[in-house]
Formats: C-alpha cells, structure tokens, sequence
C-alpha cells in the first residue's frame, strides 16, 4: 500500500485527489495539508511514502516546504503539481529537490501513475513540464553539462528517450529491453554525465 500526503490549499483539489486515490486499490491518503507548515508536520509525523505537493500556498510555499521536508527526510519523494503557467516556480522546486512535476490538469491515469513511479523511485514529469524545464535551464544557462565521452549506443538511445520526457517502463518498451536495464543505463549516465536527475540528464542531450 502506497500511503500519500496530498498538500493543496485548495479544498477541491485535494477532494478530487482523494477520490482518485481512494478508488485504487492500492493508494491510500494517510493525510491532507492546506499550506507548507503543515506539512512538513505532517510529513514528520506521518512518514508518508510520496507527497503531492501544490507550489503556490499561503504562508509557506510548496519550494520551502520541500525544502525543509527533504532536510528532515532526505528519503522523502516529493511530487509536484503545478499549472501550465508557473514557470517560475518549476525549476527552484527542483532545486529544491522535488522527484517529479505533474500538471494539475492532467488525466487521473497519469496523476495516478505519477504517484505509483514516484513510489517506486522513478522520477514522474508530465512531458510538457520536463521539456519546459529543459527549454528554461538552457536559455538561463544553469549548470549546463559538459559534453563528455564513453556513452555507448544504448546509452545514447536511452538518453534521447529521457529528454523525450518518457517513463522508465515506455524506455523498456521502445527499446525492448527490460526496466531493470533501463534503471542501470540511466544510473550510469547519470554517473558519467554528473547529472542527480532526470532533468539534468534531457539538459544534457539538448545541450551536449
């Protein structure tokens, strides 16, 4: 049983996220938190496996809050909602070390899945976010990669797929190779490219 915390100050965003949640088999939402204070009450007292976590909130933001939470929890899988418009907050969630970036609008299969991948150590971002991410960090210039050699062909295949804003499992089965092969091969590029995420990796392929 995956067990969420939902962090939204809005009644009916976190209504509609329970609803989804509870309809799973396998989700249960262990807590909901209306700002960033409480949730990183919530989240110390709680353990919750991943938390949703809304950005623009009274008090204390969803960037401080992640912040503080990962600090007292380094383990801790933060997931971000966000809007099509909030750019400007994308990138210092990052920073700040959310795991994911998920659009609110987005269908309740890929919210869902978002949370299971989240879980289970992938790094979950809606397509549109991830190349948004990658279009700003390149125009700003921040912390672009080097080029580097070594990468094999299969790296570089699995690369490209990542920049593409493509899961784990749709790597595996656009290469028709194994998830598990997957994770090794975007481990090693991650090693070889001095890259800690997902994001920094798709920087890498567009700027490399």
């Amino acid at each position: 049983m995956i067990r969420v915390l939902l962090v939204d100050d809005q009644p009916l965003i976190r209504a509609g996220l329970r609803m989804l949640c509870d309809a799973e088999a396998d989700l249960t939402v262990v807590g909901e938190a209306e700002n960033g204070r409480d949730a990183v009450t919530l989240a110390a007292r709680l353990a919750p496996d991943v938390i949703v976590m809304d950005l623009r909130m009274p008090g204390v933001d969803g960037i401080t809050a992640t912040g503080r939470i990962l600090a007292e929890r380094p383990g801790a899988r933060i997931v971000v909602l966000t809007t099509f418009g909030d750019d400007d907050h994308l990138y210092p969630a990052l920073t700040a070390g959310a795991c994911g970036f998920l659009l609110k609008d987005a269908p309740p299969v890929e919210l869902l899945d978002g949370i299971r991948r989240a879980a289970a150590g992938d790094s979950p971002f809606s397509q549109d976010v991830l190349q948004r991410l990658v279009r700003r960090a390149v125009a700003a210039r921040v912390d672009q990669p080097r080029p580097v050699a070594g990468l094999t062909a299969r790296e570089r295949d699995v690369l490209e797929l990542v920049a593409e804003g493509l899961s784990n499992t749709e790597i595996a089965d656009r290469l028709h190779i194994g998830v598990t092969t997957v994770k090794t091969h975007i481990t090693s590029l991650m090693t070889k490219t001095d890259s800690p995420n997902r994001v920094r990796l798709a920087l890498f392929a567009r700027g490399g």
